[in-house]
Formats: C-alpha cells, sequence, structure tokens
C-alpha cells in the first residue's frame, strides 16, 4: 500500500502535490476546486504590495474630492458603489477559503518595503493562513548595486516577517543569485521555514512593429525543471528546512525527479492551468504507480534518493559535465 501523505514546513498533508499561486486560486470557489481535486495544498495567487497601494490612494483622492469648495466633505469618506480595497478583498477569500477546505492554504505576499511586508503579513494570518510564502520579486536599481546588497535585502524582509508573525514562512528564491547556495543557507539559517525553488521572472520581449517592449510570462515546460533538481539535489543534505520544487512540472515523472531530487512537495500550477484541476489525479495515481513498481511504500523512502553528498561533490559534477560535453561533441560531429 502506497502512503503518499507527507509534511512541509510542519503541515501535514495527504500527499506532496501543490496548488502553486496562479489565477486558479483567485477565487473561494478555484480554491475548493483544487482541494476537490485532491491536491495536498494551495498557495493563494500573490498579494501586490503595490496593488494595495494604489488602491488606497484612490480612496484617498475620492474622499478628498470636492474638499476645496465643500467643507463638510472633510468629516466622511463616500461610499463608492464596487470598490472594494485589494487588500481586504484578498483576505476575505483567504478567510472562507481556510474555514471551507480541508488542505492548508499558504498566502502568497509580494512586497516593496519593510513596512507592507509586516503589516500584510500579520493580517494574514489573522485571516487563517496555515503559512505565508513570500514571493521577493525586486529589482535592482541600477546595475551599480552589488549583488549582496540584494541579498541582504531578501535576509532583511524575512528576519521582518518571521518576527511579526507565528505561522511557517517560506522564501520563493530567484535562480539568478552570484551563489543560490549560500544566499539558501543564509536564508535558513535566518529562520525560512521553507525554500522554494524557483521563481519565474518576467520575461519582456520587442515587438518590431509597433515598437514596443512587450511584457510576458510564459506557462513553464518540462525541461526548465533541471535547473531547479539540480539545487535541490544540492541543498537536500545541507539544509535542515523544507524544498519545495516549483517550475516545469507537467506529468508524473516530473514530480518523481522532483521528490528524487530532494523535494518535500512539488508544485504546480502551468499544468493545471493547461489541463484543468482534474489533472490533479493524473498526477498522483502517475507518482503511486511509480512507487509501486520500485518497490517504495513511503515518500521518506524517496525524496532525496538521489540527493548529492559527500565531500567531493564538485569533482564529481565537474566530471559529469565533462562526460556530457563530451557526449555532446561526439553526437554533433559523429563518429569521423
Amino acid at each position: 500500500m502506497v502512503d503518499l501523505s507527507t509534511s512541509y514546513m510542519g503541515l501535514s498533508l495527504r500527499n506532496p502535490l501543490v496548488a502553486s499561486a496562479s489565477p486558479l486560486s483567485h477565487t473561494v470557489e478555484g480554491i475548493r476546486r483544487l482541494a476537490d481535486a485532491g491536491v495536498g495544498a494551495v498557495v493563494m495567487h500573490s498579494l501586490f504590495e503595490e496593488e494595495v497601494e494604489a488602491e488606497a490612494e484612490r480612496q484617498v483622492a475620492l474622499s478628498e474630492a470636492g474638499s476645496e469648495s465643500f467643507a463638510e466633505s472633510l468629516s466622511y469618506f463616500p461610499e463608492v458603489p464596487g470598490v472594494e480595497a485589494a487588500g481586504k478583498r484578498y483576505l476575505s477569500v483567504l478567510e472562507r477559503a481556510s474555514a471551507a477546505v480541508e488542505v492548508p492554504v499558504i498566502a502568497s505576499l509580494n512586497g516593496t518595503g519593510p513596512s507592507g511586508w509586516t503589516r500584510y503579513a500579520q493580517k494574514m494570518e489573522s485571516a487563517g493562513a496555515a503559512a505565508i510564502e513570500l514571493n521577493i520579486y525586486s529589482t535592482p536599481p541600477g546595475p551599480e548595486e552589488p549583488g549582496r546588497a540584494v541579498e541582504e535585502r531578501h535576509v532583511d524582509v524575512l528576519a521582518l516577517v518571521k518576527a511579526a508573525v507565528s505561522v511557517p514562512v517560506a522564501v520563493k528564491l530567484s535562480p539568478y543569485y552570484s551563489s543560490v547556495g549560500e544566499v539558501a543557507l543564509r536564508l535558513a539559517e535566518a529562520g525560512a521555514d521553507a525554500l522554494v525553488l524557483f521563481n519565474r521572472f518576467l520575461h519582456p520581449d520587442v515587438d518590431p512593429e509597433l515598437l514596443e517592449v512587450v511584457p510576458g510570462i510564459g506557462l513553464s515546460r518540462p525541461q526548465e525543471g533541471r535547473l531547479a533538481r539540480t539545487w535541490l539535489a544540492l541543498l537536500r543534505p545541507r539544509v535542515d528546512i523544507g524544498l519545495a520544487a516549483s517550475t516545469g512540472v507537467e506529468g508524473p515523472e516530473d514530480v518523481v525527479k522532483y521528490l528524487l531530487a530532494g523535494a518535500d512537495v512539488v508544485m504546480s500550477a502551468s499544468a493545471l492551468l493547461r489541463h484543468g484541476p482534474g489533472h490533479t489525479q493524473v498526477l498522483l495515481d502517475g507518482l503511486r504507480e511509480w512507487m509501486s513498481r520500485k518497490g517504495f511504500t513511503t515518500l521518506g523512502e524517496v525524496r532525496g534518493a538521489l540527493a548529492a553528498s559527500g565531500p567531493d561533490q564538485a569533482g564529481r559534477e565537474r566530471a559529469r559535465y565533462v562526460e556530457a560535453m563530451r557526449a555532446a561533441n561526439s553526437n554533433l560531429t559523429g563518429p569521423w
């Protein structure tokens, strides 16, 4: 009998498949559909501090409209039909969804300033979030800023949030640090309960006809998972916190690969958007079938089975690289 139950950041999950932040988790009904489809947990779509602040500024502007001519308008905020602050809307969905489903609902926060991170994290905890995922997407102001300053800012954000809440806190990492491993270790030491590998950044393009920069983020593909699996395998023996895989999950094989590399949970958004929440059972049934065929009965037997370990890991990685390059060259040039 195969047992898929596991834990992540101290949360008990019925299985390791987590629906990551996406349009599917924008509403209570969407979160309920994901839970009913069988996922182990749901990460809500991100609350962006800019969105909250923009709506707050609009409300202030509306409250002050006409105040120069009508003094009594200073004494009240006009009711604006159909307008609700983004923060309140998010927290309302979080609170109702947490009460409506039996799986953990993890809030996602994408902030900018120190006060925003802590203020909204506390509100998320109060609204019933089982945990909080920090999506730290900050662009350096210019090429003059050293990488260490960017990394310090991320560690500081984590420390602020950890001091403000009691629920577990995960950090969604970028693959573009100068040393991903060192940043991961620093975040673990600073109190991160889990790391999510990796964030997918905006990849703008250029429209040569309209002469415009075109923003956009495409759905991930399985081949994008190699980088995350590499770092999961390297980090698994070195950190004693949760590790989540996020990107390139399309079929059961991708779930299996991530678990073997060392992931505690495997997050999926693109596949569920392509195929619908029902694709959850395809992924879980495939995982069960593989475990049964290979003789595994628990996820603990699978997790990290192929993770990197040993004192000469760097040497082994170099040897694999050289071997792969030789094989590629041979395939391209042929035997002649």
